[in-house]
């Protein structure tokens, strides 16, 4: 839905697409997009068509990609930094990245802490017992350290008529849609 609204999917078409954690619902509607190529990926694949790819080393050249789709990864990739380094690498200048994570407008910076390693105290921490960190109101300047320019939108940015509630949506969750800074 976010996608079409900000007329991303209908612009998919020839274009080359990385997916990691690719969603059930998301992925029919990316490649009836047509994409030129679409890879889907995760570190731990669940299906034979879904590619084996680290996030901290993704096995593709420099600029390979128009199109990156993260939804809630990278609160469960134990170095985020590295991530973000290989994201701006293999996106194209001025390809978009989609990041969606859980994020609290409350936490001035973002939290991590090593010692926080069990699940019990994860759930605690972070909310989720795989979650390693927890994004605060620095995450668009963490984002855009790494070459990533912020293009987020709210729910009443782009989807002022749709209630969230029928469609399940967080309406205070905005859309992480970042953008490669063009050479």
């Amino acid at each position: 839905m976010y996608m079409t609204a900000a007329g991303l999917l209908p612009d998919l078409s020839g274009k080359h697409v990385l997916h990691f954690a690719p969603e059930k619902r998301l992925a029919p509607k990316i490649q009836a997009a047509l994409a030129e190529r679409y890879i889907r990926c995760d570190l731990f694949p669940q299906s034979a068509d879904v590619m084996q790819v680290d996030m901290l080393n993704i096995p593709f050249d420099e600029s390979s990609f128009d199109f990156l789709i993260a939804n809630h990864v990278l609160e469960h990739v134990s170095d985020d930094a590295q991530a973000l380094r290989e994201i701006a690498r293999v996106l194209k200048p001025g390809g978009f990245a989609i990041l969606q994570t859980p994020f609290c407008t409350k936490l001035h910076a973002t939290w991590e802490d090593a010692g926080i390693n069990t699940d019990q105290a994860r759930r605690e921490a972070y909310g989720q017992e795989d979650h390693v960190r927890l994004y605060g109101g620095n995450i668009f300047q963490r984002f855009s350290s790494f070459g990533l320019s912020s293009c987020v939108k709210t729910h009443a940015e782009l989807l002022p008529n749709v209630d969230p509630d029928e469609f399940g949506i967080n309406k205070e969750e905005p859309f992480f849609l970042f953008q490669k800074q063009p050479e």
